[in-house]
């Protein structure tokens, strides 16, 4: 009865609607609207298409094709294989880029051309390039491989790799396909050719260093790497397991928009129009990142994140998830790169209790700055920090909000609302309001993106740049200069990372 009451419903709306739709007026009417929304897409379609196809013109470094990039599938079957092809591949880029670049005025700033202070040249070492620190006489205590961010290269976790290095470590610090060369490079590349360069590291890892445990380190893309390895190597058993996981702003969650920005490549395509493929083209003044953008970098960043999130769902389902590794993540809850709660949703909320920690970097607590602030990200976690349900420690890392602006750790048990407090003997530097997303690994002391530019070896620093005058004027915005390159507490970024590694050798 109560499906033929429904039936009886259903075809007394559709004789209405039949009978609304056969008025004139409202045929009309609609007709009228479907071309307003229509036209009104296409116009605002068109005035995207020319603002994005007005920017600054592309230059080589923008548009050239490198054939000797690695590739998934490439006839490349070895690590070793992979570093010849590397060395063709920057024989490539000298003919085709830096050979073709004009030379410019002393103090001009272009990375790609010869004399300029921002050029790699300048440094002892070439840090776009893979490198690999063996440990005098064999006999490594471990192996770490570290793994950079988009549009980086191997400089990015260089401090972390030398105190590995330090500690007798064998280190690899992997130039994924795409990096290091070209920015157009991140036009071409997928994620699963990073994917299999980083199986190809860790199989040769894992041969240097017998049965010593090895350890995956990951900055922003980096990170979402070594959390899609730790679950493949799970579910894959001629995968090398590792012994632990360090996260920096790992791109665990980034925005569903970057899925949309594919379709901004393709109409660049169909109409001809090279510039929509980039999100940013911008002056290339820092030498081991690329400061241009491609469209495809963020598609694939945000492809990885959603196989992520499918690895860890089948895992938890299949009971896989028990012998997932320790997991040591920093973050700093101002990020405009990443989305920390995601990292705490997606990551952290789904793995068992053992022992994993999120160390978190709070903003400056004080009246003056708080007041200004647009939007305070920490109520929306606070419920998550305080939780005792949760499996993991958080440590958040902030000010005691007096005037000395001294520093406490305010550590989370899982088992516990209130934290353990430690004061940190730290202060709060002057000036600053948090951290931010690509400051995570660098110290204050860091050549190139440090707080002092005294402390440069090169005479070249872009770390604490704040050219003042009119806005407008620059290719190099406020917003670009300001964000903080170097992490205030990164002393404890490394006692952190070096008693988890300690902890696990004994």
């Amino acid at each position: 009865m109560q499906k033929k009451g429904m039936k009886r419903i259903l075809e007394s709306v559709d004789q209405l609607a039949l009978r609304i739709w056969n008025i004139p007026a409202v045929q009309k009417w609609v007709i009228s609207l479907l071309y307003l929304v229509g036209g009104g897409f296409i116009s605002l379609l068109f005035v995207v298409v020319v603002v994005l196809n007005g920017r600054e013109d592309l230059s080589v470094w923008h548009e050239v094709h490198l054939e000797n990039e690695f590739e998934a599938g490439k006839e490349v079957e070895t690590f070793a294989d992979y570093l010849a092809l590397e060395e063709k591949l920057f024989q490539e880029v000298d003919r085709q880029v830096y050979a073709v670049t004009p030379k410019v005025a002393q103090d001009g700033i272009s990375r790609y051309a010869p004399g300029s202070p921002a050029n790699p040249s300048n440094y002892a070492t070439d840090w776009n390039r893979t490198f690999e620190w063996k440990v005098e006489g064999g006999n490594a205590k471990g192996g770490v491989l570290l793994l950079h961010g988009m549009s980086d290269s191997p400089y990015s976790l260089r401090h972390l790799g030398e105190s590995f290095h330090e500690r007798g470590m064998h280190v690899i610090g992997l130039r994924l396909p795409g990096h290091g060369t070209a920015p157009s490079g991140l036009k071409y590349f997928d994620w699963k050719d990073m994917e299999s360069a980083v199986n190809l590291a860790m199989i040769h890892l894992e041969g240097e260093v017998d049965e010593a445990p090895l350890y995956l380190v990951g900055y922003s893309n980096g990170g979402a790497l070594a959390v899609h390895y730790g679950c493949e190597m799970l579910k894959q058993d001629d995968l090398p397991k590792v012994a632990g996981i360090i996260l920096c702003s790992p791109a665990v969650g980034v925005s569903p928009a970057a899925s949309l920005a594919i379709w901004q490549r393709r109409i660049g395509y169909v109409l001809g129009l090279e510039k929509l493929a980039w999100n940013a083209i911008a002056p290339e003044y820092d030498p081991f990142k690329y400061v241009s953008f491609a469209v495809n970098a963020g598609v694939q960043v945000h492809d990885l994140t959603v196989e992520i999130k499918k690895d860890l769902g089948h895992l938890k389902r299949e009971g896989g998830l028990q012998k997932y590794p320790p997991v040591l993540a920093f973050q700093s809850l101002a990020d405009a790169t990443v989305s920390t709660p995601a990292l705490i949703d997606v990551l952290f909320g789904e793995l068992p209790d053992a022992g994993h920690e999120l160390v978190l970097f709070d903003l400056k607590r004080s009246d003056r700055i708080e007041s200004l602030v647009k939007s305070d990200p920490l109520p929306k976690i606070k419920e998550l920090i305080r939780s005792t349900s949760k499996t993991y420690s958080i440590s958040m890392i902030s000010n005691d909000g007096s005037e000395s602006g001294g520093v406490k750790e305010y550590h989370y048990r899982p088992d516990r609302s209130e934290p353990f407090v430690t004061d940190l003997s730290m202060v709060w530097p002057e000036g600053l309001y948090s951290l931010s997303h690509i400051a995570i690994p660098f110290p204050e002391t860091d050549d190139l993106y440090g707080s002092d530019p005294k402390l440069s070896t090169t005479g070249y620093h872009i770390g604490s740049v704040a050219l003042r005058g009119e806005r407008g004027i620059l290719s190099v915005s406020a917003a670009d200069q300001l964000r903080l390159r170097f992490n205030p507490f990164y002393p404890l970024v490394k006692e952190k990372v070096m008693a988890m590694i300690e902890r696990e050798l004994e």
